[in-house]
């Protein structure tokens, strides 16, 4: 858990800390950047979540979210909040670098974390706010977080990715 002014260990920064402020948390997978051609891993009857999450680093970028997120007001503060282990860390920085997205805090699972992605997502939520953060808007692509945001007071747009039909 946060303390006011002490960011959590797995919060990367791309350019060191920001001063907290208003903010839009968007996830990565199915939001942001484009995972159809990995979710062959996930189908039933077993899943490869290993495998889903390795091939990370190939997607195409979802353009028009890339877009708006270059045209948020600069005072707005851009999280990405991904479900996405750390040990695939080094390739999310890589892809982020490679398509120019623009990002102010990266937030993903730390290691041995194997807890449900809206639990996830809902502490490292409270985890923003302790920092100081205003959280405006959310994007997900899982009507389960969209739930969570909502019931949490955050403004929600959900984007059909048509991984949870």
């Amino acid at each position: 858990m946060s303390r006011r002014g002490i960011a959590p260990e797995h919060w990367t920064w791309r350019e060191g800390p920001v001063e907290p402020g208003r903010a839009v948390v968007i996830d990565i997978d199915g939001v942001l950047s484009d995972a159809a051609t990995r979710q062959h891993y996930i189908e039933a009857p077993r899943r490869d979540w290993r495998g889903f999450f390795d091939a990370c680093g190939d997607d195409p970028v979802i353009e028009e979210v890339r877009v708006m997120l270059d045209l948020l007001d600069r005072d707005i503060r851009v999280v990405l909040l991904t479900a996405r282990p750390a040990r695939v860390h080094e390739l999310t920085e890589a892809w982020l670098r490679r398509y120019h997205i623009r990002w102010d805090v990266l937030l993903m699972r730390p290691w041995g974390d194997y807890e449900l992605s809206r639990d996830f997502k809902q502490s490292s939520l409270w985890d923003l706010r302790d920092f100081g953060f205003e959280v405006l808007l959310g994007i997900e692509d899982d009507r389960r977080n969209v739930e969570m945001l909502r019931a949490e007071g955050v403004p929600t747009l959900y984007r059909h990715s048509g991984y949870y039909d």
